[in-house]
């Protein structure tokens, strides 16, 4: 069973592309930050994509196609079992950030790598089009944040207040390219 990662169309984005994909994480323990400090606390939960957030997540990365970003997939005998998304727009007090939006790998596929490669394929992309660093609001569940630190990222020195706003208990990381 070959993995195969490629760019997706606006139009191959739909519900069905989801088909044979499992969202499904139980979280247990999330990072938090308290009194400028980050600790861990229990926030046990399971983390799970209703109807309605794929039919939002098809619109968010459609649009981020249409927009001149990027969707990457990877495929396992041709069912979609994980997928990142980086926006075009720049951000940044020096134009340097370009945002990872979204990076998710199949509960059944998780610990084979796929993770890292999709990372590994959106700061390509992302370096390829003249950013200097990766923007993640990334969730805050111990596995997710160890994820992240393992692919070297690191706390934003500057924080995207909407993102921040939007998401209160993610965090705000960033990765040089």
């Amino acid at each position: 069973m070959a993995e195969e990662y490629r760019v997706l169309s606006a139009e191959e984005i739909n519900r069905g592309l989801f088909s044979a994909f499992i969202r499904r994480q139980e979280v247990n323990l999330c990072w938090r930050k308290i009194d400028g400090r980050w600790q861990i606390k229990p926030a046990p939960f399971v983390d799970d994509w209703s109807e309605e957030d794929y039919a939002f997540l098809v619109a968010c990365l459609q649009n981020t196609v249409r927009t001149g970003g990027v969707v990457m997939g990877v495929f396992l005998d041709g069912l979609l079992k994980g997928f990142v998304s980086v926006e075009s727009a720049p951000f940044g007090s020096e134009k340097q950030y370009l945002d990872l939006t979204s990076i998710h790998v199949s509960q059944d596929m998780r610990g084979r790598g796929m993770g890292r490669e999709l990372f590994r394929r959106a700061a390509d992309w992302a370096r390829e089009k003249g950013a200097g660093k990766l923007y993640i609001s990334a969730h805050s569940a111990v596995e997710s944040q160890a994820f992240y630190k393992a692919m070297g990222c690191v706390e934003a020195k500057e924080i995207n207040a909407a993102h921040a706003e939007k998401e209160p208990f993610d965090c705000q990381l960033e990765f040089s390219l």
